[in-house]
């Protein structure tokens, strides 16, 4: 057998289904958006074998991008697990055949429940259908496998459609990149989104800082207790003037300079970089990492001018940036 020849033309057969339900869709699928955009109670996806793997996770994608979703094994739900469908809810039931037992029999009492039935199949003359509200027609020819049986173009296009449904309801309800992080607090993703520098920051006792008057000594002393690698250079008015990192002290002793004999404002940057400490963390990655010379550490200011913290390389990666 020729593998990649096999492997091109599962993928073929797959896209092809992707390309007719593209084109199969209709204005029985715009109902179904609006009917869910408008349901009062939750959406239960609901399916066996295959088709209840797919059922689980359009479920999921509803879940985490804005539509309260949850998922119904079929034959759960009639042993007790039914008892989550309410009045209000919306029920999409994911079947290929429109014909598993364990589907049909839970219909009857969902309608008695009061919920209405949003059938995705690929038959228009199944059981599942007739007895669904609204039917939504995934219209596959064939199977990728070999004997026409696994479910592979079926559940791809399925999957598709609960996605495309998803990302609809998604726009629909202005779900934006924040509220997305707000449901993704865990991950990655959430934490660029909603972790802020001052949540990361050294603040209080753990922000090294010092005055323009005061000595190279003391200065050392500051940097070395703090453990940050670098000091803020501040005035009275705890306004940013400059800051020392320990290359500014290399820099000074390559140069063959007394480090002693010299004053704090011909050690320091006059001019560093710096953030806000109600930018998001990930901008002060950003800020590290996009610049000819990549630095590692930032003074924090408030949006009163104030120097209220610094931010460290390190301290963004404990935080899993």
């Amino acid at each position: 057998m020729d593998i990649l020849a096999e492997l091109r033309r599962v993928i073929r057969l797959e896209a092809r289904a992707l390309t007719q339900l593209e084109e199969s869709l209709n204005a029985r699928v715009e109902e179904a958006v609006r009917m869910l955009q408008a349901c009062q109670g939750k959406v239960i996806l609901m399916g066996v074998g295959k088709s209840g793997l797919i059922a689980n996770k359009i479920s999921a994608t509803m879940v985490s991008t804005g539509t309260p979703a949850v998922f119904l094994h079929g034959s759960e739900g009639m042993h007790g697990d039914i008892g989550i469908v309410a009045k209000q809810d919306i029920v999409i039931a994911v079947g290929k055949s429109g014909e598993s037992e364990e589907l049909l029999a839970l219909l009857p009492f969902i309608k008695k429940i009061g919920a209405r039935i949003i059938a995705i199949t690929a038959k228009a003359e199944s059981a599942l259908a007739r007895g669904s509200d609204l039917v939504l027609i995934t219209p596959i020819e064939e199977e990728a496998c070999p004997l026409n049986m696994a479910p592979t173009c079926s559940t791809t296009a399925a999957l598709a459609l609960g996605d495309a449904i998803a990302m609809a309801l998604m726009k629909l309800r202005n779900f934006q990149s924040d509220d997305f992080a707000l449901f993704h607090p865990g991950g990655q993703l959430g934490k660029r989104l909603l972790l802020t520098v001052g949540d990361c920051m050294r603040k209080g006792e753990a922000n090294p800082v010092i005055d323009l008057s005061q000595s190279i000594r003391t200065m050392l002393c500051e940097m070395t207790s703090k453990r940050a690698g670098a000091v803020s250079v501040i005035d009275d008015q705890q306004r940013l003037l400059g800051l020392i990192t320990d290359f500014d002290i290399r820099r000074a002793l390559e140069e063959g300079q007394d480090l002693f004999a010299l004053t704090i404002a011909e050690v320091m940057n006059p001019k560093p970089s710096w953030v806000y400490d109600d930018e998001k963390a990930v901008t002060a990655l950003e800020c590290m990492e996009k610049r000819e010379k990549p630095i590692s550490l930032l003074p924090v200011l408030d949006r009163q001018e104030k120097v209220v913290g610094m931010i460290h390389l390190h301290d963004l990666i404990s935080r899993g940036l």
